[in-house]
């Protein structure tokens, strides 16, 4: 965050990339009040040497990288490496929702295969895959909840509208409650309810509020399509985002897909270990859930796609040939080395919290996205793509002599995919959370059920003894 003192003002420029956004400016007479604008850092910074000392668990992970064990779970497994003789050890990546493999569960490439999504939503919340009369009845209950309550878009989507589309839709989850009549009912028939009735609405929200927020910001026209009865949560959102309402079947399962990849991944990452801190202090299902979207909205979590996207326009803008495996490799050089994009030395895109060999969930998306971009525009984009997947690794050993396994995650992949669709890059992070909001339930459904207890881990105080208290008048 950039911080100006000026003579008249203070200026907090960390907005200025938001649409439509100018900086903040803080009067000088507030910032001599009120001295933490000047000794922010000061007064709530830690000597890092204490997290050794006291052996602190900094993000909930042991010295190796590895996540503190904090709770069970059946939902799912996510596993990407081994312990052996008390080393970390790489391994290739798995995820297996209710101890299925996902690709299993996401390995047919028939685009009429519709329901994937839909599918899987059903095994989080009941444990179990579907008969297909099941599924079908699932599918008619999804659809049937599509309905906002009356007024819903004028009176939260199109007024004070934010220019953030994860905000917009955490309000709007928030106005849900007050339509509520029985919101602070905890019964597992309305905690179902409420989260089959979300796994509906948030779609058609999140649309909305893309439409409200280009006619507020760029005066644009606010589209309000009406959804389509029968059709899938994918076909729902490209009916309704499409000013035409176009779109063909491989488009719709590509979305589908990466809907399924992003449904549920763990109860350790940021946003399920939200869902499940909340649901363990007893409040309503309505502030869990929009608790989870302004984590997963969070630069180091669901928003990190938009930084993948960025950096991998800047790759293309500054690499005239993008067959030429040494003109990549010496961008992704200078990248590493601190001297081009954001000059984090990150390669975006690469890396992850627990897989090293392999992320499935990439696996998957490539594999289906290689099918979408055959014989388009797009596929010298893909194999660029591919080539950085490739290539990093061996830049890092180069370049910084490292050794750590480094493979694609997910996000390396799902922008190029939704740009691929016309999607825009507003709805990249709300596309995950409307997916995720089937294991989001299924986690907060098994916290109530087995968790019992309040989550509340120890922080370690530094300040030392009991300072003596001074009057006000002797300080």
């Amino acid at each position: 965050m950039a911080m100006e003192i000026d003579e008249a003002v203070i200026r907090v420029d960390n907005c200025a990339d938001i649409d439509g956004a100018e900086p903040i400016e803080i009067s000088e007479d507030e910032a001599r009040r009120v001295r933490l604008y000047e000794n922010f850092y000061q007064v709530n910074t830690i000597d890092p040497e204490h997290y050794q000392t006291y052996d602190v668990k900094r993000g909930l992970r042991n010295a190796d990288g590895t996540g503190v064990l904090a709770g069970m779970t059946n939902v799912s497994n996510v596993h990407g490496y081994v312990v052996s003789d008390g080393e970390k050890m790489p391994a290739e990546g798995s995820l297996r929702l209710r101890g299925y493999d996902i690709y299993d569960l996401l390995g047919d490439l028939n685009p009429e295969r519709r329901f994937a999504y839909e599918e899987v939503a059903y095994l989080l919340l009941m444990g179990e895959l579907p008969t297909r009369e099941r599924l079908t009845r699932f599918v008619e209950v999804i659809d049937s909840q599509r309905e906002l309550p009356d007024g819903f878009t004028a009176s939260t989507l199109m007024v004070d509208t934010s220019p953030d589309i994860m905000n917009m839709m955490s309000r709007s989850i928030l106005r849900l409650y007050a339509a509520d009549e029985c919101a602070e009912n905890r019964s597992p028939e309305h905690e179902i309810h409420t989260a089959l009735s979300l796994i509906s609405r948030l779609p058609r929200i999140m649309v909305l509020a893309y439409y409200a927020k280009r006619a507020a910001f760029h005066h644009d026209s606010m589209i309000m399509h009406r959804f389509v009865p029968g059709q899938s949560t994918a076909e729902t959102i490209l009916s309704m985002l499409r000013p035409d309402r176009a779109f063909t079947p491989e488009e719709a399962r590509m979305l589908d897909i990466m809907l399924s990849l992003h449904a549920e991944h763990g109860g350790g990452n940021n946003s399920t270990f939200t869902t499940r801190v909340l649901s363990s202090s007893d409040t309503d299902p309505y502030s869990t859930y929009a608790a989870a979207f302004g984590s997963l909205k969070g630069h180091r979590h669901g928003g990190a796609n938009h930084q993948v996207r960025a950096m991998q326009a800047e790759i293309k803008e500054n690499v005239r040939n993008w067959e030429d495996d040494d003109e990549v490799a010496a961008y992704l050089a200078k990248i590493v080395n601190k001297q081009a994009y954001d000059k984090t030395g990150l390669v975006y895109g690469m890396g992850h919290a627990v897989y090293t060999l392999s992320d499935p969930r990439a696996i998957i998306g490539k594999r289906f996205a290689e099918q979408l971009a055959a014989g388009t525009e797009y596929e010298a984009e893909l194999n660029l793509l591919k080539s950085i997947e490739r290539l990093t690794p061996e830049v890092f050993a180069r370049e910084k002599g490292s050794s750590k396994a480094l493979c694609a995650n997910v996000d390396m992949y799902s922008g190029f995919i939704y740009s691929m669709m016309g999607i825009p890059e507003d709805l990249f992070t709300p596309l995950f959370a409307c997916a995720r909001m089937a294991g989001w339930a299924a986690h907060r459904f098994e916290e109530i059920a087995a968790g019992k207890r309040i989550i509340r881990p120890a922080y370690k105080n530094t300040v030392r003894g009991t300072k003596p208290y001074v009057p006000i008048e002797e300080r």
